[in-house]
């Protein structure tokens, strides 16, 4: 269903120090600390940057993510006792346990197929308590995000905790309607050359606002930037989603 990007050790290290606390990570707290809601659900919480971040604030939280690499990393970070790290996916997600749930990173861009996006969704709204809230984002494909992805405009180089450089570079490998392939290209100084691979599913508004309703949700905003803009008027190109679990219908 999803699977994990970064499971080499060396593109987690790599991961750690390109993705730390930005304008999202502020956006999601304040999101967080709007309502009550003790026991939080990070899904896909990579190393574990925005989890520690909550449970520093008070919360209760459980983060999910199937890479154990990425959450070997997470568990040695300071405030990382405060979380229930738990290696799984969807299907390992407790009943009506949480009261908000967050799926940050672009992790629902990595569920590909209609059927396991919905299969995600669903158990989502089964782990939230009615009136729970689910908060994700999701690049906006009217703004065509992979064309980003080209080597001339995404090399760079990285440099990790031991003073040493990684030469980085990402391409489109292919795209098909609404999929597209990338690659991520990592050499390092010691000449090790690693790649990762994903696959992204680009849904536009009224494809995620389908998907939720069927699930059991309510959306309740969707924001195009991390400033609360309108979808189509920020150039931050995001599909921010903020739903509502609905009450389950009885038998």
């Amino acid at each position: 269903m999803w699977h994990g990007e970064y499971r080499h050790p060396r593109l987690v290290e790599v991961y750690d120090i390109e993705h730390l606390w930005g304008w999202e990570d502020d956006f999601f707290m304040r999101v967080l600390a709007e309502r009550t809601a003790p026991r939080v659900l990070d899904m896909g919480c990579g190393t574990g940057r925005l989890a520690i971040a909550m449970a520093g604030a008070g919360h209760e939280v459980t983060a999910v993510d199937p890479a154990g690499a990425a959450l070997d990393v997470a568990r040695r970070k300071e405030g990382a006792a405060g979380v229930r790290w738990l290696q799984g996916s969807f299907e390992d997600l407790p009943d009506r346990t949480f009261d908000a749930a967050f799926m940050t990173g672009h992790v629902a861009e990595h569920i590909v197929t209609d059927e396991d996006w919905s299969v995600a969704l669903h158990r989502m709204r089964g782990a939230l308590v009615t009136d729970g809230r689910l908060v994700l984002d999701s690049r906006d494909p009217a703004g065509l995000p992979w064309r980003e992805w080209a080597p001339d405009d995404t090399r760079r180089d990285i440099v990790l905790a031991d003073g040493s450089v990684v030469e980085a570079w990402s391409e489109v490998a292919s795209t098909d309607k609404d999929v597209v392939s990338v690659v991520h290209h990592y050499r390092f100084d010691d000449g090790l050359e690693l790649t990762g691979s994903a696959a992204h599913r680009f849904r536009d508004e009224i494809q995620l606002r389908d998907s939720l309703r069927v699930a059991g949700f309510r959306v309740d905003q969707i924001y195009g930037g991390w400033g609360r803009e309108p979808p189509g008027l920020s150039g931050d190109g995001e599909l921010i989603v903020i739903a509502i679990a609905e009450p389950r219908m009885l038998p």
